[in-house]
């Protein structure tokens, strides 16, 4: 299964947390991978473990969602959109194997398909903010703008 496949099941697990208590979400993915038929084991983990990292980071990631989001604080957010940003959010700063560009592209394009008319603009603004806060602290300070001790 790609990746773009794997994600979309994620998001959709995602979006449920957001309605049932923590301590349903291994069930609930069980459940939903079963009635989904994904039959690859390899799948299956990357989807359970994937969708359990997001879910234990929530008040991580919302606390970063919040900063960020002008004018829209997460408990103002439209679910689908908060469940695409929950797991972009995830993958940008606590998942090394995802390439930033690709997680943004990726929330827009689910934006797309699960999201209200804005969405995709709403979820790329945020994501962009994110990321360009993430560049310039990665950019090393240059020797002029040291302050002296």
């Amino acid at each position: 299964m790609k990746r773009t496949e794997l994600r979309e099941h994620i998001f959709k697990l995602v979006f449920g947390v957001e309605f049932h208590p923590p301590e349903e979400l291994k069930k609930r993915m069980e459940l939903y991978l079963e009635q989904e038929e994904i039959a690859g084991e390899r799948d299956r983990v990357y989807i359970m473990d994937k969708t359990t990292a997001v879910a234990a980071r929530i008040e991580e990631i919302d606390g970063l969602l919040n900063r960020y989001s002008t004018g829209w604080k997460t408990k103002r957010m439209n679910k689908a959109d908060l469940s695409v940003l929950r797991l972009a959010v995830y993958e940008m700063e606590m998942d090394a194997d995802v390439p930033v560009s690709v997680a943004i592209n990726e929330a827009v394009e689910l934006a797309k398909r699960f999201g209200g008319e804005d969405s995709p603009s709403f979820i790329n603004g945020i994501l962009a903010k994110i990321a360009a806060v993430r560049e310039a602290a990665k950019e090393p300070q240059r020797a002029d703008d040291a302050s002296e001790p």
